[in-house]
């Protein structure tokens, strides 16, 4: 008997499966609050240098800053740069006696702004740029913030992988939840900019326990039949943290506070936990029998089921659990000692590279659409939910395969076409970043599914682990490359096409998982024959004999 077996008796989906699904989706909800939340913590206003006698409107009197502040090319008043001495104005007695002397023939002199800085805070009343003055020389470490946090996700990715292969999905996930809290309020409390750095960090490192463990937990206790539909629901929860945090970005305009309202949910999250179960496939692979045994009869009772007490008693359940228990502990080796696991494992690093490096690119850039920041950000949490029911119907026909290499495609031409669109079509181009936002949500929704399903229970947190590391690190070089249009403006777009574009392409090397059991072990793994032509690839991967 296999576990899909003992699964199909105590039932694949009903009942335990949804409050499963439930349960887990506040974590859902949390990642995009927190993922996204640099488009409203480190926003910077419109500012200019702080000058003595001042007028208190920043937007009036320009007549008065035109002798204090030099124009842009563009003819917008510096950010960074004033005049050393206040310029003569025109018709001006000052100015006739410069004229005078002949010291309006000369180029004026420009210095930084050495007393700080004016914010405009008619759309926020403080971020951390405006709280520490991340702007003109220190705009990197604005940008940095962003890399720092998706640094720590990475590393963070690479623990809870490791670590919840070994001692539970669950334990993990109170652990995730706690450090979230607690370091999250640390963030909001922070009295300098290294402060926050680190604390923003860790809480990445905090979070990534949620995009380790969540998915696998779901699809664990779910048959063939209903995996596609549970992790499409499942991906909906993080469109709705999308626009959740565009509403919440609104209602709340300072960063302190903001950051505080999205931390907070992480102590009901805790209490949750005592209704989330134990993955029973885990708790088998490591010999854990009498858990596995009540979770798989509480999962009866929940459905409905009829359990007879041969087919579901402890020592059948011992049977199972002596087919797949590992003797050795999970190693992230493991994933490269074999030839199939290793092509997996190579060819998914590459795709979970591309999708978040071209999603966290775009999702993290709402200027010159022609709409302010809470406008475009609910625009792009609204256009992923008709893409999700293009993936679900997607990867129920075309296969998983076809629907990442196609997402990822199309996330690539909508960025190599707007490259081609006019700066005066900003229709044009609003309409392009909304469907390349669409279509790299699409290709985030399809990763997580598929990666869940090409690797092993014994190694499935291990691979997420991996995959979500590599992942990762595009999303934290993400805000770094748009640092690029200083050499050449459209270069960061050409940069997340391309890279989505190499990512297509490497989704197709990867096998079909379309209404195959998940594999349990190695050697399920490798049993399966590496496809020797295009047409054998696109067939679904058979399912496994035990």
């Amino acid at each position: 008997m296999s576990f899909e077996e003992l699964l199909e008796q105590v039932g694949g989906f009903g009942p335990f499966q949804l409050r499963n699904v439930a349960l887990l989706a506040l974590p859902r909800l949390l990642l995009p609050l927190h993922f996204l939340l640099p488009i409203f913590l480190d926003a910077v206003p419109a500012h200019r240098c702080a000058l003595p006698g001042a007028p208190a409107n920043f937007s009036h009197q320009d007549a008065w800053l035109e002798a204090y502040i030099p124009r842009e090319p563009d003819g917008t008043l510096s950010s960074c740069l004033r005049f050393a001495y206040p310029q003569a104005l025109p018709n001006t007695t000052l100015g006739e006696e410069r004229q005078s002397r002949g010291e309006l023939e000369d180029e004026p002199a420009t210095v930084p702004c050495s007393q700080g800085w004016e914010y405009d805070h008619s759309e926020f009343s403080s971020t951390t740029a405006t709280e520490w003055d991340l702007v003109c020389e220190q705009k990197g470490l604005n940008r940095a913030a962003s890399t720092f946090f998706f640094a720590g996700v990475l590393v963070g990715a690479v623990a809870f992988g490791y670590l919840s292969d070994r001692f539970g999905r669950r334990r993990l996930l109170l652990v995730a939840y706690v450090s979230t809290l607690v370091l999250g309020l640390a963030s909001a409390a922070s009295v300098s900019y290294v402060m926050f750095a680190i604390t923003r960090t860790l809480t990445g490192s905090a979070l990534a326990g949620f995009t380790i463990i969540v998915m696998p937990l779901e699809l664990e206790w779910l048959d063939v039949e209903h995996r596609t539909v549970a992790g499409v629901l499942s991906s909906t929860f993080w469109t709705g943290g999308v626009m959740l945090l565009a509403l919440v970005g609104y209602l709340i305009r300072d960063w302190r506070w903001l950051l505080l309202a999205v931390t907070l949910p992480c102590a009901p999250g805790i209490l949750s936990l005592w209704w989330v179960p134990e993955s029973a496939r885990w708790l088998l692979t490591q010999g854990r029998v009498k858990e596995a045994h009540r979770y798989l009869l509480h999962c009866a009772r929940l459905n409905g089921r009829p359990v007879c007490e041969d087919s579901l008693s402890q020592e059948a359940v011992s049977k199972v659990a002596a087919e797949e228990r590992v003797v050795r502990r999970p190693s992230y080796l493991d994933l490269f000692r074999t030839p199939r696991l290793r092509h997996i494992s190579l060819c998914c690093v590459v795709v979970w590279f591309g999708v978040n490096f071209s999603y966290y690119g775009l999702s993290l850039d709402v200027s010159g659409l022609g709409l302010n920041v809470y406008q475009t950000q609910l625009l792009f949490g609204a256009v992923e939910l008709p893409f999700k029911l293009l993936v679900y119907l997607s990867v129920r026909h075309a296969g998983r395969r076809l629907t990442q290499a196609g997402t990822l495609l199309g996330t690539a031409l909508a960025l190599g076409t707007r490259l081609l669109v006019s700066s005066d079509m900003k229709s044009w181009s609003t309409v392009l970043a909304v469907m390349g936002k669409g279509f790299s949500e699409a290709a985030f929704t399809t990763v997580y599914l598929f990666t869940s399903e090409l690797y092993p229970t014994v190694l499935r947190q291990t691979g997420m682990g991996l995959t979500a590391l590599v992942g990762r690190l595009g999303g934290s070089l993400a805000p770094l490359a748009a640092l690029l249009d200083g050499v050449w403006l459209s270069l960061p777009k050409l940069a997340y096409g391309g890279i989505a574009l190499l990512a297509a392409g490497t989704a197709l090397l990867l096998p079909e998982t379309r209404q195959a059991q998940l594999p349990e072990t190695i050697q399920d793994v490798e049993r399966k024959s590496a496809p020797t032509s295009l047409q054998e690839e696109e067939m679904p991967m058979k399912q496994v004999q035990n």
